[in-house]
């Protein structure tokens, strides 16, 4: 007895399934872009599927066709695609980069140049579609500035070792996640912070013409960035931030912003966010007009924890925020 076939990935998400080669086309350029498609040899019959989970900067895709076919776009324009084989593999042309992607090593596709693939038949595949503009910004941040030339990734990348194999790990966590039912990218701040993971390991673990660049600006010095994030952080005092809000607004990476705050502040960006809160509650108690209580001034703050609230203010003034108001109603 043949053992049923396990659900193929994102089936909850399933755009179409089709052994007609036209509506397989159609279907599938109105997600990526307007393309060839044809079939090469009969050992296999042609049998495409396209699952689509949308996401803000990203959308993740599983797509087979079956049988062994080549796949033309010409130049992809606005997205970049990350195509990493569950089972089988594909010829892969992108500009001048020729090789083969397989399930130990993935293909990264860049807009700007022409593409063009032949899937091997029973090919089964994962990609990521990453939007052109929200991957060039994702670069700017880390560099502390835009370039002046288009991120072109390089050959196949690896996904047996190191980055390249976290990479794998981390998209594969998506798809199962979107599977159990809980598809982790979409709306909100969390999604979003999950995006931005799949980029930064794209950008770590792929091979790229702005390594150099990258390696330059994260040995550089950074007192003005630092600068930028401690304004950044003090105008938006009351509002919900993120270390990634504020390493954008500095121009600096995630990582690099920690460790100018390490260097020249000893805290981390959140903790200096934390710290001029604390202080400013701190004055707010100190200056309270009668009927003022604790709750608001740390409401008014950003403080949603009272007691964390609390035991933060004790160990950094030595006394209650209570004691504090009450010693200002005195």
């Amino acid at each position: 007895m043949t053992a049923p076939r396990v659900k193929a990935p994102l089936s909850a998400h399933a755009l179409f399934r089709s052994s007609d080669l036209d509506e397989a086309r159609e279907r599938v350029a109105a997600v990526f872009c307007p393309h060839r498609l044809e079939t090469l040899g009969t050992e296999a019959r042609f049998d495409a599927r396209h699952h689509h989970l949308p996401g803000q900067s990203l959308s993740l895709n599983y797509i087979e066709y079956g049988a062994r076919t080549l796949i033309a776009p010409g130049e992809l324009q606005g997205f970049y695609l990350l195509q990493i084989p569950l089972e089988g593999g594909a010829e892969i042309t992108n500009g001048t980069s020729r090789y083969l992607s397989t399930p130990a090593q993935a293909a990264v596709l860049n807009p700007h140049l022409p593409t063009r693939m032949v899937w091997e038949a029973g090919a089964r595949q994962v990609l990521v579609q990453i939007d052109r503009r929200a991957m060039q910004g994702h670069l700017a941040t880390e560099l502390g500035g835009p370039s002046d030339r288009p991120l072109t990734f390089q050959g196949p990348l690896d996904l047996t070792t190191g980055p390249g194999a976290a990479l794998r790990r981390l998209v594969l966590w998506l798809v199962a996640e979107s599977d159990a039912g809980s598809p982790p990218i979409g709306a909100g701040l969390m999604a979003r912070q999950i995006e931005h993971a799949v980029l930064s390991g794209l950008i770590e673990a792929a091979a790229h013409d702005h390594f150099g660049a990258l390696a330059r600006h994260k040995a550089a010095p950074r007192p003005r960035h630092l600068r930028l994030a401690e304004s950044y952080i003090e105008a938006n005092l009351d509002q919900p931030l993120t270390l990634r809000d504020v390493a954008e607004a500095a121009g600096i990476s995630p990582r690099g912003l920690q460790l100018v705050f390490r260097q020249h502040r000893d805290t981390t960006p959140l903790g200096f966010w934390r710290d001029v809160r604390l202080a400013r509650a701190h004055d707010d108690l100190r200056a309270a007009s009668p009927g003022t209580t604790v709750t608001e001034v740390a409401l008014r703050w950003g403080f949603t924890h009272f007691g964390r609230f609390s035991e933060l203010y004790r160990a950094r003034y030595g006394l209650s925020p209570r004691d504090t108001l009450r010693t200002a109603g005195g």
